[in-house]
Parts: structure tokens; C-alpha cells; sequence
């Protein structure tokens, strides 16, 4: 594979047999017009890479979507290069042998009988029903009595087991939830709208906070504060420190 080359916001390829855009080849090759064998998914991935190093062409949405491609890509191409264990089916076994074929219509056949049976007798008991009511009550006194060998103490035990207040459950092994995102998108409008200007570091946010649980709630709120569009975030490289504008 050479060099990718890129356009404006686009990661291109190229690879024996096709040059341009990453995404037209994962659309060809899914699309079964391109053999997935043929394409080097790790050299791909080594020139997407030194693509993505490059802080002007940095684009989350598109690394995503190259994950997701080169996961797909790969799944395919282990399933190609798997060897199978292919069953002759029974088709197969039809076409290879006329006996065969003669003794599946003769099943074919007696199948055919039992339908035609099964059809017969759904239609002439279709008019019988089940009976819904229980005998009359002159046959009350021959059920027996369910209440004849129940004594006091018996019902004193079924009482005491029912009435009985549940097991305390131990939840000491549970860590107590001690910071909520509410809280911490709480905390973090009122620190970023603190600093003059608004602007502030992902570092100066999480300064005070003293164990690593609070610096994941904070980074969770700030994301939070994202989606509902009060923030603009910004990361100039891989990996690198994040800036916080606040946008109310």
C-alpha cells in the first residue's frame, strides 16, 4: 500500500486495484463487488493512522466510523479465511441418486395421507367442545374436605413463616454512591462560569477532585452539559488536554 492520500476532511486510499475515498471501498466491499480478502486491512490502518495524527484533519466522527468499518472488515475476513466443514445437503444427495429421489416421493406421499387424515378429523370434531362446569351439587358431599386434617398448630406456623419480617441484607461490599452527574453538572457550571471569560481546561475542572470516581462523574457531566448544547469542547490533538468554553 502507498502513502494515503487525503483530501479535505476525507481519508483516501490506495490500494492494488483502487484509489480513493476509505468509505467507497467499505461500501464496495460490502456490497460484495470487492473481495475483502484483497485488501490490506492492518497497512490501512497504519495509514489512517498517521492520517489522524495530523491535528487539522482530526475528525472523532469519521475515527468512529472507521472502527466500526475496520471491525466489520475484519469479521468478514476471518469468516472468509475459516475453513468449513460443508455438509453435502439433501439436494445434493437427491441429484447425486435417482433412489433417492424415489424414496422422497414416496415419503412425500405418505405425508400427503396423514394431512388429508389430520384435515378430515379437524373438520368433523370442529362441532365439540369441552365441558366448562363441574357436577351438580348433589355430588357436593363426595369431594373431600380439604380442612380435615388442618389443625391450629398447623395454621400458628404457616402464620409465623409468613408474618415473619424479611432477613436484613448485608450491603457493606456495595460502594455507597457518593457523587451523582447531577451534582457534578452542577459543580462544573459554577466553576467554569467562575473563571473570567469562561473558558477553562478539563484539568482546572477536575482540580479539587480527590479521588478518580469524581473526576469520571465530572468527565460524564461534562458530556452531558455537550449534548444539551452549554459547552463547546475542543482537543487539539490525540490524546491531549481538552478546552471548555461555556455557551449557556
Amino acid at each position: 500500500m502507498t502513502e494515503p492520500a487525503t483530501s479535505e476532511g476525507t481519508f483516501a486510499i490506495e490500494v492494488p486495484g483502487f484509489a480513493g475515498p476509505f468509505r467507497l471501498l467499505a461500501d464496495l466491499i460490502l456490497e460484495q463487488k470487492v473481495d475483502v480478502c484483497d485488501v490490506p486491512i492492518a497497512s490501512i490502518t497504519d495509514g489512517f493512522l498517521a492520517y489522524a495524527n495530523d491535528a487539522e484533519r482530526w475528525n472523532l466522527e469519521e475515527a468512529t466510523w472507521f472502527l466500526a468499518i475496520c471491525a466489520v472488515l475484519l469479521e468478514l475476513k476471518v469468516a472468509r479465511l475459516t475453513p468449513r466443514n460443508v455438509e453435502p445437503d439433501e439436494e445434493d444427495l437427491l441429484g447425486a441418486s435417482p433412489d433417492l429421489a424415489y424414496a422422497r416421493s414416496i415419503e412425500l406421499r405418505a405425508f400427503r395421507k396423514v394431512a388429508l387424515e389430520v384435515a378430515r378429523r379437524l373438520e368433523e370434531e370442529a362441532g365439540f367442545f369441552t365441558r366448562d362446569i363441574g357436577p351438580g351439587p348433589e355430588f357436593s358431599h363426595l369431594y373431600p374436605d380439604p380442612m380435615v386434617k388442618v389443625r391450629p398448630e398447623h395454621i400458628a406456623v404457616l402464620a409465623a413463616q409468613l408474618l415473619r419480617p424479611p432477613p436484613m441484607l448485608d450491603l457493606s461490599h456495595v460502594t455507597p454512591v457518593r457523587f451523582t452527574v447531577a451534582d457534578a453538572m452542577t459543580a462544573v457550571e459554577e466553576r467554569i462560569q467562575a473563571i473570567p471569560g469562561g473558558q477553562a481546561s478539563f484539568r482546572e475542572l477536575v482540580a479539587d477532585c480527590q479521588e478518580r470516581i469524581h473526576v469520571v462523574v465530572r468527565f460524564l457531566a461534562l458530556l452531558e452539559l455537550y449534548r444539551e448544547g452549554k459547552v463547546d469542547l475542543q482537543q487539539g490533538a490525540t490524546f491531549g488536554e481538552i478546552e471548555i468554553g461555556w455557551k449557556g
